[in-house]
């Protein structure tokens, strides 16, 4: 299904938006060496009960998945890139983590993540994989504006990674948001311009570049969710949601903080 949304929907979905940012940033803001991935879930799960809405995890079940995810937002550590399932690890100086959050409020959901480097320790490779992330990100909003075509996201996406020397896995990519999370149209993170569904006003895209160092081959922990560079390598995942207009794109997931 891929869904328009009306000038009323796209102004919930901004409000949305600046929840599922704001969470994020509040979050990182907290985490530090000796946070316990556990205790971020609980953090989530307090901030969008205070904020009156719903998550989109907890009860979420996909073909990709293991029975239903059971927390309220994802942590992706080191070589852990998407769908990561909170679980007992206490954070150290230098990891990798990537917090990727959507909710549901007022009817309409937003997606976002970020990656960041826990501590004093910042490697230069981990550095340079989030950067290229945020570079690409960047890139494929450019990209998105009234007429262009999926395939031209998806190629300024793969552009900037290619270019970073980073291998491109087609599997997981953008996807079409509104009011259900995860919709049609798949935004993959590398394609052909000029092709696929043409872009207009009112459809929001979740737009989510993701390397691994190494590797485009992904395998899946025993908890049936979270899945690692299949060679141990690290990763880094960014992602926002955005509003196609008349005046360009708009980014619905920036924080107000």
């Amino acid at each position: 299904m891929i869904e328009i949304l009306s000038p009323t929907e796209v102004a919930k979905a901004r409000k949305t938006g600046a929840l599922v940012g704001t969470i994020l940033q509040t979050l990182k803001g907290r985490t530090a060496v000796g946070t316990n991935l556990l205790d971020i879930d609980q953090w989530t799960k307090a901030m969008i009960a205070d904020a009156g809405a719903q998550s989109c995890y907890v009860d979420y079940e996909a073909s990709f998945g293991r029975g239903p995810f059971g927390h309220y937002i994802c942590t992706a550590v080191n070589d852990a890139v998407l769908h990561g399932k909170p679980a007992n690890y206490t954070l150290a100086d230098g990891d990798l983590l990537t917090l990727d959050l959507a909710v549901l409020l007022g009817g309409v959901a937003a997606d976002a993540a970020i990656s960041f480097i826990v501590g004093d320790t910042q490697p230069a490779e981990s550095v340079a994989l989030i950067d290229a992330t945020q570079r690409a990100l960047t890139a494929g909003i450019a990209a998105a504006i009234p007429g262009a075509r999926i395939g031209d996201i998806s190629h300024a996406i793969g552009t900037v990674l290619t270019a970073a020397g980073y291998p491109v896995n087609t599997d997981f990519g953008g996807h079409g948001i509104g009011s259900t999370m995860h919709q049609d149209p798949h935004v993959a993170n590398t394609g052909r311009p000029g092709r696929g569904y043409k872009l207009r006003p009112g459809l929001l895209l979740a737009l989510e570049p993701w390397v691994m160092q190494d590797t485009a081959d992904l395998v899946t922990d025993p908890d049936g969710w979270t899945l690692r560079s299949a060679t141990g390598a690290r990763t880094a995942h960014t992602e926002h949601t955005i509003a196609i207009t008349d005046a360009g794109p708009e980014i619905l997931t920036l924080p107000t903080m």
